[in-house]
């Protein structure tokens, strides 16, 4: 009865499928166990029987241990999923930030446009200056918020770190100092400087 409900076992856990010729060797132990029973054979019927028994729990580890490899297989794939997806948002987000960037960027430009006067528009722009002197009471972020340095308070620390010869904290700086104005910046250039401004924010 043993070997029967083993063998049964494998067959409800898909053995007959998934290992037919294993399953179909415990049904031959089974049966040539029941040839010796019916000649009243008992010794020979109990080694067929113990040895479909011992066939019937091979079958059921095998099966078990693909279960469990199959199991470890899907989450594995659920967690390459997960990273897939969360790779794909965060490459969004970042899309997402550059695109308001750029935004904010021409909108700055905008901005500028409006506020120079007709005049100016129309004729020749005069090349923006390079450097700029300290005057008293001036901070980083007024001098950049100035139209004709960038016309953005956000982007001080590019001031900064073109003018740490002179500059060793950025709070601190001194009327008659003259300061480099970098012209040829990037837009990555842009965000870093409105990143580290927005960790580092001064008065």
């Amino acid at each position: 009865m043993e070997a029967l409900n083993r063998s049964y076992a494998v067959r409800m856990q898909g053995g007959e499928q998934s290992k037919p010729e294993e399953y179909a060797s415990i049904v031959d132990a089974l049966e040539a166990g029941d040839r010796f029973l019916l000649h009243n054979e008992v010794e020979g019927a109990e080694r067929f029987y113990l040895l479909a028994l011992r066939k019937a729990e091979l079958v059921e580890r095998q099966i078990e241990d693909e279960r469990k490899q199959l199991e470890v297989q899907r989450l594995k794939a659920d967690e390459e999923r997960r990273e897939a997806e969360q790779q794909k948002a965060l490459q969004e987000l970042k899309r997402k930030q550059v695109e308001r960037q750029e935004k904010e960027v021409r909108e700055a430009r905008k901005k500028i446009e409006r506020v120079l006067p007709v005049k100016e528009k129309e004729r020749d722009v005069r090349p923006l200056p390079l450097y700029h002197t300290v005057k008293r009471g001036e901070t980083l972020p007024q001098i950049s918020a100035q139209l004709e340095v960038y016309g953005d308070a956000t982007l001080w620390p590019i001031l900064y770190r073109s003018n740490r010869d002179q500059i060793r904290d950025p709070r601190r700086i001194w009327p008659g100092q003259v300061l480099r104005i970098p012209r040829n910046i990037g837009r990555e250039d842009i965000a870093e400087a409105r990143r580290y401004a927005q960790e580092r924010q001064l008065p």
